[in-house]
This record gives C-alpha cells, structure tokens and sequence, in this order.
C-alpha cells in the first residue's frame, strides 16, 4: 500500500451536483472553443493546426488565441472576436446550448412522459424561428404546416442524418445519471421531429454516453454505454467502435482521424457518422484529462463547436465542476446567453441546480 504524502491536495469524488453543474460548464466551454472555426469545409484539421501553430498556440491548452493571420481572420465565424481568449466576457447565443434549454425546459414543463409532439409546440413557442437551422428549420417549417411526427422529420427534410438531434441530447442524459437506456429513450422520443437512422441513433448514443459517463470507470466504459442502446450495425456503432479499435491498437490520434476521414469521405461535415468519430476520438485519446479531451475534439475539425460541446459535456461530468480548470470557466462569468424565450442571461449554476432537481426526482 502507498501512502499519499500528507501534504499532496486530496480531491473527493464529484457529487451528483457538481457532475451535473461540470456537464453544463463543459458544454459551453467546449461550444464557446469550437464556435470560431465552426465551418468543416474551410477549417480542415490541418487548416485549424496551423492557425495554432502560427499563433503559438500548439499544444493547444485553453480557448482559441486571436488569429495572426488576415486570411484566417477573414474566413472566422462572425462570433469569433467574443469567443477568442481574452475576450470572452460571458457566453455567446448558439444553438448547441438553445436546444439544451429547451430539452430542460420541456422536463420542467412536461416531466419525463413528454411526447414528440410537445416538443415541436414548445419550438414554437419558445425558438425563433431563424435560430433553427437544417434538419430542425426543415421540421419546424413542417410544424408550421400543420404536419406533425415522423411527417416532420421526412418531409422535404434532406438532412435526416445530420448532428442536430445529437446536440439536443446532454440534457437527457444528466436527468439519468447512471442510467443510459432511459436517456436514450428519451433522447429518442425528441430526435424523431427531425431525425431518422443514425440521425436518431446520434442523439440516443449521446445521451446514453453522458448518463453512462456518472457512474462508468472510464471513458471507454462510458463510450460502450452509449453503444449499448443502439443497433450493433448501423453505421454510427461501426463507426464508434472503429475509432475505439484504433486507440486499443496504439495508432496515434493523427492517425485514426485521417483513417476515419477516409473511410466517412462524402458523407459531409455536419453528417452524424464523421462527427462521431471526432468526438469518440477526442474521448479517448483525451484519456479523462478535461483540457486534453476538449482541445483535440476541436482541433479534429467538422463540426466543431457542437463536437467540442458535448465531449465538454461528458469531460464534465467526468471531472466534475470544481475539476475543471479555472481559465476555461471563469470567461463564461457562470452566464448564458440564449434565443430561447425566457432564457437568455439566466445563469449556468441555477440551470444545473434546476437540472439536479430533475435528475433527482425522476424514479
């Protein structure tokens, strides 16, 4: 047996509270690091290395720094300039967060028997309607309509399999911890507004994953949680457990993204399935350290923002909210800013209180 030195801090294990208030702050953190380079066609992996390198940013170990370089600063997001380290004065509006607000507040208003219906009628009354964007804009425009699920997820919606239903997921899982099927489930019964095939199995799997990462002895383990609630053949579970075979083999964390680059080509930046892959990828070659697992997520490319967002979200849990680094949430000045009616300029701690009394109150 080896004793710690008396002197060496010792840290108790997270509480379900801080679990839950870490998920949040890893969420926004993550979103608020990936929201500059947040355009897969343009920010390559190696376009978003160099733009560190020249800023001497590499390792990356916290918000992206300013840009030194006019052709980088002119293909940024808008956003960029309130998002860089330095100038982060609370968080920016996006939509990564907006649908996690509004899965909160349909616990809040409906509980967890909620139906898919109910969800498309508190998008229109809470979300703008500019504020939605493919396979959601597709399936509000059909809620407009008159038409009502699974219509709303098929009709003229082309974007079926993309990450939007996988953004709308964390909430879900942080109201069961330690329990991924339910997550899931409910997951499932919000993805199918808009999603269907592995746009849905996107949105169960992060749910999954986050309610597994309470309660499992590593992040593999949660990763496989998630796994367990979807179909051993679709293309996400082949997709996930690839990247986790890559890792298990010792190739590099280079290595396995341009091999899953190559073998998801022609899918598209903002599909599911190469999301997925970043993201499993950031978890694990992030191997539980919160800065390490956040950085590589975003620095993977695609969709950045909504990738850096919920490997935050999971690293959060993990670690805890007295865990994670100051520098990533002292910026945030523990507030949000939101499309979602009601919302906007409430605060990150009294959205994780809030989410603590539903985790505990469901049965």
């Amino acid at each position: 047996m080896t004793l710690r030195p008396a002197s060496a801090p010792q840290r108790t294990e997270p509480d379900l509270a801080d679990r839950i208030h870490g998920g949040w702050l890893g969420r926004i953190a993550g979103n608020m690091l990936g929201k500059p380079v947040e355009q897969g066609e343009v920010w390559t992996r190696d376009r978003i290395d160099r733009y560190l390198r020249r800023a001497g940013a590499l390792p990356l170990t916290g918000y992206l720094p300013e840009p030194v370089d006019p052709a980088d600063r002119a293909v940024l997001r808008p956003e960029w300039r309130a998002c860089v380290r330095g100038r982060i004065d609370g968080s920016c509006r996006d939509d990564d967060v907006d649908y996690t607000i509004l899965g909160l507040d349909l616990l809040e208003t409906h509980g967890p028997g909620f139906s898919t219906e109910q969800v498309g009628g508190l998008w229109l009354l809470r979300l703008p309607y500019l504020q939605t964007f493919t396979a959601e804009r597709a399936a509000y425009r059909n809620l407009v309509a008159g038409l009502g699920p699974p219509l709303t997820a098929t009709y003229h919606n082309p974007y079926q399999e993309w990450i939007g239903a996988l953004i709308r997921a964390d909430v879900y899982g942080w109201v069961c911890p330690g329990d991924p099927v339910r997550a899931a489930g409910l997951a499932r019964r919000d993805a199918v507004l808009s999603h269907t095939g592995n746009g849905v199995y996107g949105a169960m799997w992060a749910a999954a994953l986050i309610a597994a990462a309470f309660t499992a002895p590593s992040v593999r383990d949660a990763v496989e949680g998630g796994l367990g609630v979807i179909p051993a053949g679709c293309r996400l579970a082949r997709t996930v457990r690839r990247v986790a075979a890559l890792h298990e083999s010792g190739m590099s964390w280079e290595q396995t993204l341009a091999t899953l680059s190559e073998e998801t080509a022609g899918l598209g930046w903002i599909h599911t399935v190469p999301n997925a892959a970043v993201l499993t990828a950031g978890l694990l070659y992030g191997d539980g350290d919160f800065t390490r697992t956040l950085t590589l997520t975003v620095r993977g490319g695609l969709d950045t923002d909504s990738n850096g967002a919920t490997a935050g979200s999971v690293a959060g849990v993990r670690t805890g909210a007295a865990g994670i680094p100051a520098p990533w949430t002292e910026p945030l000045r523990d507030t949000v800013r939101s499309a979602v009616s009601g919302f906007d300029g409430v605060r990150i701690s009294a959205l994780a209180q809030r989410t603590l009394r539903l985790a505990t109150a469901v049965p």
